[in-house]
């Protein structure tokens, strides 16, 4: 059974409450689709308002975050209670910007995805290489180390309901984009590590996306590819054009 594309946009640090919601209202009868799962993660302040603008549309809400504990002494996170209650039904974890700025590691990254499930939400876990370990020729080491290590004591049943995300760091944000063939042999590598970790029907099971300045005039040939199954869109979900993307046949 053919796997069900989803596009999911993440806002990153942009919009204001009031923004956000004119954003939605604009973005609403263009990302209208059937065929498509379409998330929104937006930023925790933005949840609440979002996810009454999207009310009785085909639009999931994500957070861009998430802490491991249920609650406590924990200033400035946001609990996987909280984002339940305010209507949330993914999360985006162990962005490269994440990892980056905010030292997560794979590790804090596997105890977000456990505490995720336990709560009912849908991870989107991200992996992903820089163009210096690009150059070095160990993209895939690399990457079967953040899968692996993300999805220590993920059960199998788990990991066939979850999205793993791959952006290639130096296509964030830069404008460039991982030709078709490189992104979809980092995503059939990663289709295999699962095989490996689990079994062949949880690899085909898994939801693999691709993202790095995905826009509407390289997502059709992008979603074509056997092992992509959607995309995690930065810059153009701000924009008309995620519509698009979304409907990109």
């Amino acid at each position: 059974m053919a796997r069900r594309k989803i596009v999911a946009g993440n806002w990153k640090m942009n919009k204001t409450p009031s923004e956000a919601v004119a954003l939605v209202e604009e973005l609403k009868p263009l990302v209208a689709s059937d065929d498509v799962d379409v998330v929104f993660c937006v930023p925790a302040i933005d949840i609440i308002p979002v996810a009454e603008a999207v009310k009785g549309t085909n639009i999931a809400v994500g957070a861009e975050n998430m802490y491991f504990e249920e609650k406590g002494a924990y200033t400035g996170e946001i609990s996987p209670a909280m984002l339940v209650d305010a209507g949330v039904k993914y999360v985006v974890l162990g962005h490269s910007e994440r990892r980056e700025y905010f030292a997560e590691t794979n590790e804090t990254v596997n105890k977000k995805v456990l505490k995720a499930f336990e709560h009912g939400i849908t991870p989107i876990m991200c992996c992903g290489e820089s163009l210096e370990q690009r150059e070095q020729g160990v993209t895939m080491d690399f990457i079967r180390q953040q899968v692996k290590v993300g999805l220590q004591n993920v059960t199998a049943e788990q990991a066939k309901t979850m999205v793993i995300a791959y952006e290639p760091i130096w296509a964030i944000g830069t404008g460039k984009t991982a030709t078709t063939e490189q992104a979809q042999e980092v995503c059939a590598g990663i289709r295999a590590c699962i095989a490996e970790v689990y079994d062949d029907a949880t690899a085909e099971a898994i939801r693999i996306q691709y993202g790095g300045s995905v826009n509407a005039a390289t997502a059709p040939e992008l979603f074509a590819q056997a092992d992509i199954d959607g995309g995690l869109v930065g810059g153009a979900a701000l924009k008309p054009d995620f519509g698009k993307i979304v409907n990109y046949k």
